[in-house]
This record gives structure tokens, sequence and C-alpha cells, in this order.
């Protein structure tokens, strides 16, 4: 077993102790200014901390006088939007444990986590929403009320959170100041149900303390200034998700601009361009999108070499060192030409950004680095309260995910996976102990992440225990890598590797629609339908090119023989993908079984 990583103390704010009274702390210190900036009728619109601080306490109001009582857990079904934090803050400020629910949900996943979590309310964004619930509410028998932030056409049952507001403005705002004051470090915060790859999810029960230590240890990073006075945090990510949750709390805490995205995925890249960040917290696939977009018109050949040329200038002005004549040319020549556009693709702001959730490949991080756009990763798990380290400007090392948190620790079991203890791990699956015995034993997090620690406690993750590949050669493979590699190309989408017990690994690979089918066009392919390219003879070749390529950095035994292509992308609506984009390996293996049965014919 490997030494674990030194332990450095939490030295805990002189702020909030619980993040029920993080609301009302945050409205005297940052009193007027800008808490969430958000979109309407395409234009930008600002909301000071002190008309937060009144939403929050009316709508706390309204759930007292529904008779939500210190303890009961209300569901919120939303997009990322203004109002997920309103209703969010509210319910904790009234004393009340909130449970996230992904608003990409089915009916029967709505009813799984509404029902396990014996949630008494649920807050609804609009009618599509309300439906869901509405479908399996006779299957729920702790669930009182349905609420609805955008009440146009929704089911009669359904309150408006605006009626609510206005019952809360009759009650005095001194009940939420003492249910607030009233909870204690130990007691539940929120339950979130991890998205997870395989079986249900399972209800991760976080406390009060859990994530106000949290919410310390990235403060002590510095990611975000202490003083901000011009930091604009953008988020697109749904903040039912572990780690979007942390960035509003933090951004809360600090007084840092919240801007939320205007809902469409689609407009994320345009929309940074209009907020001009100074913090991008993303999963991989928007970096991965945005590194397509800015070295699509240029050579590949050209990009490493801007690349080793941004790096090295890079390096050497962060060393305080001089960069050489010669070398500051060649880097002022590929700044006009690449990573210019890079930064205004941004804003032309962000002093850093952060990428979880999922792995990234190294050369895209190097890429932005090299641009002046810093993308770091860190590591953690919705059991970990979001993280379990980071990395800084100051503090980084490529290809890893950092070093621990202040107060955090780290060790890598004898079969290499890796473990955690700290004030940021959870208490456990609600209503699952036979679970929650098995993944903390002796205080120390079972990750289910394989990983390694270097000399200087870098944290390197290899993959997933129950993702590794096992040959009929017996050869263990780790498929994240190489999959990560052929994302990379600016055709491809998503590769899942497939070959447990199989004599060789195989691929599945989907297409980049925004990117083949323009390519198409210029190679004058007719039909440029996605079924129609999934099974062209050019685009076949272009794909076997791009697997060459990457199948030459690997060992014979490790390569992928055979490959096929879906005429579809994965997604979130048919369960192939995690709300953060993450592929459930399982529910692909087991959709498209005989197709990868057919590649071993």
């Amino acid at each position: 077993m490997e030494a674990a990583t030194p332990v450095q103390p939490v030295e805990r704010s002189t702020g909030s102790e619980t993040i029920a009274d993080l609301m009302g702390l945050a409205v005297e210190r940052h009193a007027d200014r800008v808490a969430v900036r958000h979109k309407r009728s395409g234009s930008w619109q600002d909301v000071t901390y002190r008309e937060v601080g009144t939403i929050v306490s009316e709508i706390a109001r309204g759930l007292i006088d529904l008779g939500l009582a210190p303890g009961d857990r209300i569901a919120i079904l939303c997009q990322t939007r203004p109002e997920w934090s309103y209703c969010d803050f509210a319910a904790t400020s009234a004393g009340a444990v909130v449970v996230p629910v992904y608003p990409t949900n089915s009916p029967e996943e709505c009813e799984w986590v509404v029902g396990n979590s014996e949630s008494r309310m649920v807050i609804c964004e609009d009618a599509s929403q309300v439906a869901k619930i509405v479908a399996v509410r006779d299957r729920l028998p702790d669930l009182e009320q349905i609420l609805v932030i955008d009440p146009a056409g929704a089911h009669e049952s359904a309150v408006a959170v605006d009626t609510l507001r206005e019952r809360g403005r009759r009650r005095d705002a001194a009940e939420v100041t003492e249910r607030a004051r009233a909870v204690t470090r130990d007691q539940p915060y929120t339950f979130i149900y991890t998205s997870g790859t395989t079986g249900p999810p399972k209800g991760c029960v976080l406390t009060h303390g859990n994530y106000r230590d949290m919410i310390t240890m990235v403060e002590a990073e510095g990611i975000l200034a202490t003083t901000p006075d011009d930091d604009v945090v953008y988020l697109y990510l749904p903040l039912a998700h572990s780690y979007a949750l942390l960035i509003q709390l933090i951004c809360m805490d600090l007084g840092v601009v919240l801007a939320y995205f205007g809902g469409d995925t689609k407009q994320i890249v345009p929309e940074l361009m209009e907020v001009r960040p100074t913090y991008l917290p993303s999963v991989p696939r928007i970096f991965e999108k945005i590194y397509t977009l800015v070295t699509s018109a240029a050579e590949p050949a050209v990009v490493r070499q801007a690349t080793e040329v941004g790096v090295q200038v890079r390096e050497l002005q962060r060393a305080g060192r001089p960069v050489p004549g010669e070398l500051q040319a060649a880097f002022d020549q590929f700044d006009a030409k690449i990573f210019a556009n890079v930064r205004g693709a941004f804003g032309g702001r962000v002093r850093q950004a952060t990428s979880g959730a999922a792995p990234i490949a190294k050369e895209i991080l190097e890429f932005f680095y090299a641009a002046g756009v810093p993308v770091f990763e860190g590591y953690g798990m919705t059991e970990t309260s979001t993280a379990a380290t980071g990395q800084t400007p100051d503090d980084f090392r490529f290809g890893t995910v950092g070093r621990a948190l202040p107060g955090c620790q780290i060790r890598i079991a004898a079969d290499g996976e890796v473990l955690i203890k700290g004030p940021n791990i959870f208490r456990g699956y609600y209503k699952m102990d036979d679970k929650s015995f098995g993944a903390i034993e002796d205080g120390w997090l079972r990750t289910g992440d394989l990983g390694s620690l270097d000399a200087d406690g870098y944290l390197t993750i290899t993959g997933r225990k129950k993702d590794i590949i096992i040959t009929a050669g017996g050869k263990n493979l780790t498929p994240a890598n190489l999959e990560n590699d052929l994302k990379q190309s600016r055709w491809i989408s998503q590769a899942i590797m497939y070959g447990d017990r199989r004599p060789y690994p195989v691929a599945l690979i989907t297409l980049d629609g925004e990117e083949i089918g323009p390519w198409a066009e210029q190679q004058g392919i007719e039909d440029r339908s996605p079924a129609a390219l999934a099974r062209h003879p050019q685009v076949r070749e272009l794909i076997q090119g791009v697997l060459d390529a990457v199948n030459g950095r690997y060992a014979q035994v490790e390569q992928i023989k055979r490959f096929a292509i879906l005429d579809h992308d994965l997604s979130q609506e048919t369960g192939e993908l995690t709300p953060t984009l993450k592929v459930k390996r399982n529910v692909v293996y087991d959709v498209y079984a005989d197709l990868f049965a057919k590649l071993y014919e």
C-alpha cells in the first residue's frame, strides 16, 4: 500500500458553520453586490445579494406556511437557473433537506428519487416536469405538495412558487432566521442521488458540516478571489450534480457573480463570449468541443508545434525566467493565428477553468495552457461532497488530478484502489446501510477508482475497477486512456471499448454530427444522413485512419482490432449517458450486445 498524502488542517472560515445560515450571512456581507446574472428575453439581467435574500426568505416562509418541518425532504426537479438556487437556499434556510432530481429523468426515475428519499414536497420547473410527478403520484405516499416555478399549463394540483412567496410575506422573517440557527453541522444538508453507471441511484447523505468544510477546502486553493471585485463564474452544469452545487455555494460564500446559462446547451460558447467569465467549471465534453472548434482549421502538426512552443513560454513565464527572442517570435505567431481565437472563444477573461466528472486528454489540457486558458483537473465524487483533489495555476501537473485538498488524505490500497479520508466524506446511502458499510472502512472511503500517487503527492487516476477489461488471454486493459485518445479526433463524439473475456478489444464509435456533415459535403457525399454516413466507406476509412494513429501509441495486445459506427449519438434520454455525459458502460454493452458480437464474427 502506498503511503498516504500528508494532511493539512481545515481552517474553517469565520463565516457560516452550516449551509442553512450561509445565505443570511452572504446578504449581510455582500448586500448590493451582484449575486446572479441571468438571461431573460435575450438580455442579461442582474440580481443583487440583498434581492436574492428577499426572494429566498419569502419562499422559505411560504414553505413553512405550507407545513414544511425541519428535517423534511423537499425535491427540486428543474434545470440550472436562478430559481433552482432560490428554492434550494429557501428550503435549506427553513431547516429542510434538499433532494435534487435531474431534469432529464423519466417519470419512473423521478419516482425512485422522490419516493426513496420520502420527500414531502417537490418543486418542479414547468408543466412538463409537473406531468412527470403527476404520472407517478399514486405511487408516492409521502408526497403532499407539488410546486411549480413556471405555472403555465401545469396540473391544477401544482402551487405556483410566486403564490408561495405571497403566502410567505405574511409571516415573520425571523422564523427563517431561527430555523437556520437551529441547524447543526451533523444534520443532513442534502441527499444527492448518484447518477451511477450501474443499478438504481443511491442517495448520498451529505451533512452541513461536510459541505461547509468542503467550501473551506476549495476556497483555500484560491480558485476564486476572496475579494472578488470582478470575478464572474459561468454555470451550465446541472445543479442536481454535486459539482455545480459546490460552485453555487462557493460563489454565494465569497460574493462572486454567478451567471446562469440561458437553457440551451448549443448556446454555451456564444454565451461565454457574452458573459466573459473569469472562472469556468465544466465537464470534458465542452472543452473537447471548443478544442475542435478552434483547431479545426489548422493541421494537426501545426497544433502540436503551437502547443509545444506555448507550453515552453508559459513555463518560463511562470518561473520568472526570460523567454529567448526566437522562442518568443514563434509564440507570437502562434498566438496571433491560434491562441487569440482560443481566448476569445472563452470570452477573453478566463483566469482558470476546471474539468471534472470524467477524464480529459492531457494533450487538450496542454493546448489550452499554451493558449493562456489554463484548464486543470480535479477529482472527487458525490461521496466526498464533490471534491478531494485540486490544482491551481501555482500548483499543477498535467496528467494528474492534483494533490489532496487541505484536510483531505489519500492513499492507494494494495490492489490499486484510491482511498480517501477527511471531513468531507459522506454519512452513507439513505436507507441502504448495507451498501454504505462496504464503502467506508476505518474512515477510509473506497472510491472504486484505480490510481497512483507520485513522490510529490499528485494523484493519477488510471481507471475504474469495474471497467477493467480482462481479455481471453488474461491481459488487463483499462479502456479510458485509449477511448480519450480517440475522442480527441474532431470526427468522433464517443468511443467505447469492449472485450472482456474476448480474444481482443473492439470499439463502438459515434460520429460528431457538427463536424462529419461539413466534411462529407466537401467529399461530395450526397446522402449525408447519419445512417448513410455511418455506413459510407469513406467515413469508415476516415475513422480507421484515426484508430490506426491511436493504436500506434499502445502495445499490440491493447490495440482495438475492429470497430462499428453507430448511426446516432449516445444520449441521456436513452439512458446511455449520465447527466454529466459519462458513458453508462453497462447500458451500452447491453443495448448493443448484438453489434459487439458481430465484431467477433
